[in-house]
């Protein structure tokens, strides 16, 4: 996968489309990312310890890592990510301004 944990990325598609936010959970398997703030849906829950009030609570939930665009650091514009390799060494680089990730 080419979104790692900690990119800054900006949703594309959805009910959150133009919103961005950092990456906070990668899901190998399923393809999908967890990201804060975003995606979120609500959970009724009963009163427990853990949990005193009890009541409706917002939950983010995964969402498909091909549904957003990594945001370069450099250039600061969503962008696809390529690779090359130096020296047996594997690097991210930014599409548009060839950038290092």
């Amino acid at each position: 996968m080419k979104i790692k944990k900690g990119d800054k990325v900006k949703i594309t598609v959805g009910k959150d489309k133009g919103r961005d936010g950092v990456v906070e959970k990668v899901y190998q398997k399923s393809e999908k990312i967890l990201i804060q703030g975003i995606n979120l849906f609500k959970r009724h829950l009963k009163k427990s310890d853990e949990n005193q009030q009890g009541g409706i609570v917002d939950v983010p939930r995964p969402f498909p890592a091909a549904k957003v665009a990594l945001i370069c650091p450099k250039c600061g514009k969503p962008t696809r990510i390529g690779f090359k390799v130096e020296k047996n060494r594997k690097y991210r680089i930014c599409k548009k301004c060839e950038s290092k990730i």
